[in-house]
């Protein structure tokens, strides 16, 4: 869902860059270990990620150097404000590279552990916070 007051021209923005993922297309952020790699890791990550925003602000977005674009915006989990700046790399009409920047740390470690939570069980689930249960057994 994108909650809007940015102006028209991103009140339906949709990141373009999502669906012409590389197959080795890797992924990095602060509120991950380590780096996700593969074309399908990479969109469940970002699809979940979206999906357990409240709201999605954007501020700015457009392109970043030769190869490059860049997203500002501003999201809400679990009631709490998340800033965001992510930067995309791309070569040959794909996404290869795709680095987030999340910030305060203590919502960074709310989203997380919800990634956490959507990805137990599965590879994915081992860039991201347990969840509190989980870290007790």
């Amino acid at each position: 869902m994108t909650h809007t007051g940015s102006g028209p021209d991103l009140a339906n923005y949709y990141p373009e860059w999502l669906d012409h993922l590389a197959d080795d297309v890797t992924l990095e952020g602060s509120m991950m270990d380590g780096v996700l790699q593969g074309a399908a890791a990479v969109r469940s990550v970002i699809v979940a990620i979206r999906e357990v925003y409240d709201y999605q602000e954007f501020h700015w977005v457009g392109p970043y150097g030769e190869t490059g674009w860049m997203e500002d915006y501003t999201a809400g989990v679990r009631g709490e404000p998340i800033k965001n700046v992510t930067l995309v790399t791309s070569d040959g009409g794909k996404t290869r590279h795709i680095v987030g920047n999340y910030r305060p740390r203590s919502t960074l470690l709310v989203l997380s552990r919800l990634l956490g939570e959507k990805f137990a069980g599965t590879p994915i689930a081992v860039h991201f916070v347990a969840s509190e249960t989980s870290q007790a057994s």
